[in-house]
């Protein structure tokens, strides 16, 4: 590893240790030719499908276009961070288990969406409701109707 002060080509390193959960390792490094130290991170690098439009043109997956799309859906809904970048890990996890080099980019709507329907029913309404392009209220109540058929309902008390 090259130091970023002097650009000294050989580094060491002093200390490893796991990062991110394991998804990344952390190496504190010290220059001998300078005496400074700096931390790099180890990551593996998957690539990810590129991503096949409506109208057919191809473009590179993009995590930032998920995450915005998403928060998009879950603005002033009590969906904390963690959980979003969870669902977004699945999602990706799920593309890349496909193994596939091309996934439509309605393949990808449809894992947000389910998603979404995890994390927030009403987050999983607007995200459907822009991505299926409702045209009218029938389709809306569909969606509605969907989400209480699948929903476990408590049982009533009978009040007295």
């Amino acid at each position: 590893m090259r130091c970023p002060f002097c650009r000294h080509d050989d580094t060491q390193v002093i200390d490893s240790r796991e990062a991110e959960d394991g998804a990344a390792i952390r190496r504190r490094r010290r220059c001998p030719s300078c005496d400074k130290r700096f931390t790099t991170y180890e990551r593996v690098e998957l690539a990810m499908p590129a991503v096949v439009k409506k109208d057919g043109s191809r473009a590179e997956y993009d995590r930032a276009k998920v995450r915005a799309s998403m928060q998009l859906a879950i603005r002033k809904r009590p969906v904390s961070a963690e959980a979003m970048d969870a669902a977004i890990a699945r999602i990706e996890y799920k593309l890349l288990a496909g193994a596939e080099r091309e996934v439509m980019s309605q393949r990808i709507g449809e894992l947000v969406m389910r998603e979404l329907k995890r994390l927030d029913k009403i987050a999983y309404i607007r995200f459907a409701s822009v991505y299926r392009s409702f045209e009218d209220i029938a389709e809306f109540r569909d969606v509605l109707e969907e989400i209480d058929s699948t929903d476990i309902k408590p049982k009533r008390k009978p009040v007295s």
